[in-house]
């Protein structure tokens, strides 16, 4: 029996959608291992999370106390040693994340077992999970083997697998926190968010979303007109950010924000992994891009391959009259 923690994320009220997303992956793995899910909660005044938590996991470990009220690694570390030497786990998972790439290695590390990050698959053979990374841009996948352990930590990217519906009934265990002693090597201080801009494109239905492939900020008037009769917001890639031509709040990536329209229109965007993996939670990604072997098209229900100077400009007038 193999069986699996997730370290439940959340922050400022909100349980982080690469909580769910991990659990899925768990519950994919736990079924061929005939192992347990675990989803590791620490925080105070929980309840809500624990009880989504319950509907993708077997069960639920609930540390609810005052300590745990706002992330702190160094607390977070010692009650997860306490907790996998008491549990005994054989897989530990934790999201790809600025908290989990902050908490992952130094867990490792203090419990001398295997570990690597930016996971974007995981199976098992026999009893040793095998990792999937990606290099030079995701042109290469990378397979990650181990050596023989008890416990491996694994860092899961975001959105590299897809949420489930969940049904489980796990159950929920409320336990004592397993740290009896105050922490005080780091302490928590405050979030700093980063300014949102005009348009919060992570709330957007709709995004047209431009590329290099525009070739020059004198074409940005023309997706402008296409945002505006479809009735969409304007977001980008690195390199339309990086050039100046729309600001960083519109950026979508991994360096830039995760976002879940409807409707994703990417227009001359050639479909890195930096910047699909920003756009997995869109309903339809629709693609114009004049070169078939763009990856975007591996992505996209729907692809126009075809000049994105003739094509907008021809969408555009359709959409008018089809709106009269």
């Amino acid at each position: 029996m193999h069986d699996i923690f997730v370290l439940a994320e959340h922050r400022e009220g909100e349980l982080r959608e690469v909580t769910l997303e991990i659990l899925t992956l768990a519950g994919q793995l736990a079924e061929q291992s005939g192992g347990k899910v675990t989803a590791v909660l620490l925080g105070s005044g929980i309840d809500e999370y624990a009880g989504k938590c319950a509907s993708f996991a077997d069960r639920v470990l609930v540390v609810d106390d005052p300590m745990y009220k706002d992330y702190n690694s160094a607390a977070y570390q010692q009650a997860l040693v306490e907790l996998i030497k008491a549990e005994k786990p054989h897989l530990v998972l934790i999201g790809n994340t600025g908290q989990g790439v902050d908490l992952a290695p130094s867990l490792a590390v203090e419990l001398d077992v295997p570990y690597t990050s930016d996971v974007v698959s995981v199976t098992l053979e026999g009893d040793k999970p095998v990792a999937t990374r990606q290099y030079y841009g995701g042109k290469i996948d990378g397979r990650i083997e181990f050596k023989d352990a008890d416990v491996y930590v694994l860092a899961i990217r975001e959105a590299s697998t897809p949420a489930g519906e969940g049904g489980k009934s796990g159950e929920i265990q409320k336990i004592d926190n397993p740290v009896t002693t105050e922490v005080t090597v780091r302490k928590f201080l405050e979030y700093v968010e980063a300014a949102i801009g005009e348009v919060d494109i992570t709330q957007s239905t709709m995004l047209v979303s431009v590329g290099r492939g525009i070739r020059d900020e004198k074409n940005m008037p023309i997706m402008e007109e296409l945002a505006e009769a479809m009735g969409a917001d304007l977001s980008a890639s690195r390199a339309v950010v990086d050039a100046g031509w729309l600001p960083t709040d519109r950026q979508v990536g991994i360096s830039g924000k995760t976002v879940s329209p409807k409707l994703y229109l990417a227009v001359g965007i050639s479909g890195a992994f930096q910047h699909v993996t920003g756009i997995k939670g869109a309903d339809v990604v629709v693609a114009i891009n004049k070169d078939p072997d763009a990856p975007i098209f591996q992505y996209a229900d729907y692809g126009i391959v075809d000049d994105l100077l003739k094509v907008v400009p021809a969408l555009t007038e359709k959409i008018k009259e089809m709106k009269g």
